[in-house]
């Protein structure tokens, strides 16, 4: 029986945080640990979280004295666990009874896998739940580059179809990977989790997102970055892609670089043609009204 950490990320959660909380607590592998970080939440959630912890020794609460931003608050919850797998929880989230108990199943199939990954439904701006399958099996593979081009794919088609951040982990494993405040820094995230190794997935809805479908310009202020790099989020974030590829530390040979980079760049075109092609509808839409 691994000991599995869930990481709780919070600001401001106190009307949700027990929800999310009561699912986690409902697992049904037993050797469990709730890890709450507060990133210096200014509601009632330090009164709800500390109630939660001397309720249950499954639950440890951590307040941080200042705001660490979203990536801080993520990254401490991981450093704070004490298990060998790990999985983030959103304050608005909820996940099945069996999620952990089924994920750890898929690890003890193939001791290779740093990451499984399942299913999950999603309300988008609070409408009706919806969720699509995953049937691919590239992402197991033994190329990092194979994996590494699933994952752009995914990352194109639709968020319903996988979402890494919410997968559970080989803990030291994700946690090896160096990570930078920056938009679209969670897809980045899960291009280099793809070149680290094979991930497993469980094709059944295991748990539940609230998705909130946020502009770059939106993302700006809750992440703390330049205005300015919302109009260039895209290149940017092809631009991590290829510094990770370069560096050593991700262990690809000249060919899988060269492979690697291939595949960043066709990414990028695909993008700047579908943008060139959504502001022409908006042009021909504007001329329309005028007409």
């Amino acid at each position: 029986m691994p000991l599995v950490s869930i990481g709780l990320p919070v600001r401001n959660g106190a009307e949700r945080i027990e929800r999310v909380a009561k699912s986690v607590l409902s697992q049904d592998h037993d050797d469990i640990e709730l890890v709450i970080t507060d990133n210096a939440s200014t509601d009632d959630t330090e009164v709800v979280c500390r109630e939660l912890a001397a309720a249950d020794r499954r639950v440890s609460y951590h307040r941080h004295p200042r705001n660490l931003g979203i990536l801080g608050n993520f990254e401490s919850a991981m450093a704070l666990g004490r298990g060998e797998f790990f999985r983030w929880v959103s304050d608005d989230d909820r996940i099945a009874p069996d999620c952990v108990s089924k994920s750890l199943a898929v690890f003890a199939e193939d001791d290779r896998l740093i990451l499984v990954t399942a299913q999950l439904s999603y309300s988008v701006d609070g409408g009706p739940e919806q969720s699509a399958v995953y049937t691919g099996t590239a992402l197991r593979s033994a190329d990092p580059v194979e994996r590494f081009t699933e994952m752009l794919r995914l990352l194109t088609d639709s968020h319903l179809l996988m979402d890494p951040l919410y997968g559970l982990f080989r803990r030291a494993a994700a946690a090896a990977i160096p990570r930078r405040n920056m938009l679209r820094e969670d897809q980045i995230f899960a291009t280099k989790l793809a070149l680290a190794g094979p991930w497993g997935h469980v094709p059944e809805v295991l748990g539940h997102r609230h998705w909130k479908d946020e502009s770059a310009s939106d993302m700006v202020p809750r992440l703390g970055v330049p205005a300015w790099t919302a109009h260039v989020a895209t290149t940017m974030q092809c631009r991590e892609m290829l510094r990770w590829i370069d560096d050593d530390r991700a262990g690809l040979t000249q060919d899988q670089r060269r492979r690697a980079r291939a595949a960043v760049r066709a990414m990028w075109l695909r993008r700047q043609q579908e943008l060139a092609a959504r502001r022409a509808r908006k042009v021909s839409r504007l001329v329309s009204g005028r007409g």
